[in-house]
């Protein structure tokens, strides 16, 4: 991707993610569910500032931001917008590349299952912090365009009780492999 790719307004970056292909060491697929957050939504990590946790959200966009979720799963975030703070959080992805890696990496054959939330993408594709602050355009990760404007469906984020209504989830319509129906 080229770096202005990445400088968008978050919510203009998380609808152009839709659609996109992803893998990490060759393990992946297509970006079918994105969420956006930035330093002045209260349900965003770097709303209080910059901090040990969050400090890649504040860095140059175009790299992962990973975090663990409740303590138990990993979250891969994809830094961009205008100005810092700001990431998009990947909540699924329908799986395209190295789907014998993912099945055994997940335990579960049906492939919907696989990376249906971002705790689940995460463990299919082997994320880990290991990966937090390393750039999106160089190994192990590689992210490519998607080849056509994908119809997209559009509603509030999933998960969170801060700013929950706000319509910053954006999925592909067509998919099945979404981690929830939007509403």
């Amino acid at each position: 991707m080229p770096p202005d790719f990445y400088t968008r307004p978050v919510l203009d970056l998380a609808r152009a993610l839709i659609g996109c292909h992803l893998t990490v060491d060759g393990v992946g697929g297509i970006i079918v569910e994105t969420e956006a957050y930035h330093a002045g939504d209260a349900a965003s990590h770097s709303f209080a500032g910059p901090g040990r946790r969050n400090a890649v959200m504040f860095g140059p966009p175009g790299h992962a931001y990973i975090y663990r979720s409740y303590g138990l799963h990993w979250c891969l975030n994809i830094v961009g917008g205008e100005e810092p703070g700001a990431a998009v959080l990947l909540r699924a992805l329908e799986p395209t590349v190295g789907v014998e890696a993912m099945a055994t990496r997940r335990g579960m054959t049906d492939p919907r299952l696989w990376c249906a939330g971002p705790g689940r993408l995460c463990a299919a594709l082997a994320v880990t912090d290991a990966l937090n602050g390393e750039p999106m355009d160089a190994p192990p990760f590689a992210l490519t365009p998607r080849i056509e404007e994908p119809p997209l469906l559009i509603g509030p984020r999933i998960g969170i009780t801060k700013a929950a209504a706000e319509p910053w989830r954006f999925g592909l319509a067509v998919s099945r492999f979404l981690s929830r129906p939007f509403r």
